[in-house]
């Protein structure tokens, strides 16, 4: 069944990254005929002193209100798009959360700057914190710094290149109906691929042609499975490509996106604990920072 995306939600923190990455969001929201909510959240950090907090000044908090309504009003500026703009304080990605399933958003839209490291390690991400929590599928758009330069990134709505990472759980199952929906949309390749990770430990001794053997044993059955996974008459309305790959998730997925000029990759969200979360990252947290080209998130329902 096609999936229909009445409603979307674009966040921007009006970078001239961020918005344009509105941008796209109004080419999108003009494809679908959608109602694009175009979102900023002003984050006022908490100063104490002597104990007493810092309460902004009512005037200075709506100041700030009407210049980022006024710069958001700048972006869209007379195109014919049924559009609201939607300023608000608080946490940035509960208070995102809130106005997604205030506005019923059928899509969300979003920028990241692509921390690594220690800086993610203690600065987190709105992102990734989004990634778990929004009830609605995420996309990410990436810094101009993976993509090579905005103008690049930005240069026009349209998928034709569509490629989804499947390791066969509910969660990849959602995402693989979502891009052939987006395929038939667009007229689009769509890209099939599933990662078998390498052996470690207990294979660890085992010959190397014992090895590449097995692997190839494994990714002739994920080969099929792929295909069972392929509505019955997709092949009439878009192309089909079946890969299957070996090495880690996140670095497979992103050496094939690259190699086959993908220009959008579609992944199922896993949770993780907190400790996994803020040392290792999810795989599409690791995609998302890693690839040049923007990152479909499908939640669970």
């Amino acid at each position: 069944m096609k999936i229909q995306v009445n409603r979307i939600l674009c966040a921007t923190d009006l970078s001239d990254f961020s918005n344009s990455a509105v941008l796209q969001a109004i080419d999108m929201a003009k494809a679908f005929g959608s109602t694009l909510f175009i979102c900023h959240v002003i984050d006022l950090p908490l100063v104490t002193m002597h104990g007493a907090a810092f309460v902004y000044p009512e005037d200075q908090v709506e100041e700030m209100k009407k210049g980022a309504m006024d710069q958001i009003s700048s972006l869209v500026k007379d195109r014919v798009l049924n559009w609201q703009a939607v300023v608000e304080t608080g946490p940035v990605s509960s208070t995102l959360c809130r106005l997604a399933e205030e506005k019923q958003a059928d899509l969300a839209i979003v920028s990241t700057h692509g921390r690594t490291g220690i800086k993610r390690l203690f600065l987190g991400s709105v992102t990734e914190r989004l990634l778990r929590t929004i009830a609605c599928p995420l996309l990410v758009v990436t810094p101009p710094e993976k993509a090579g330069s905005v103008k690049k990134q930005f240069k026009g709505f349209g998928f034709k290149q569509i490629m989804v990472g499947c390791d066969f759980s509910a969660d990849s199952g959602r995402a693989v109906d979502y891009a052939f929906s987006l395929a038939q949309e667009f007229e689009a390749v769509i890209h099939l691929v599933h990662v078998v990770e390498p052996f470690v430990y207990r294979d660890a001794m085992l010959p190397e042609a014992v090895k590449t053997d097995a692997i190839s044993e494994v990714a002739t059955g994920c080969a099929q499975r792929l295909e069972d996974l392929v509505p019955a008459d997709a092949h009439n309305w878009c192309k089909v490509e079946i890969a299957c790959e070996a090495g880690k998730p996140f670095q497979a997925l992103k050496k094939y996106a690259g190699i086959h000029q993908v220009d959008l990759i579609v992944l199922g969200v896993r949770g993780h604990s907190l400790v996994e979360t803020m040392l290792l990252g999810s795989t599409t947290d690791r995609v998302i920072r890693g690839v040049a080209c923007p990152v479909l998130s499908v939640c669970p329902p």
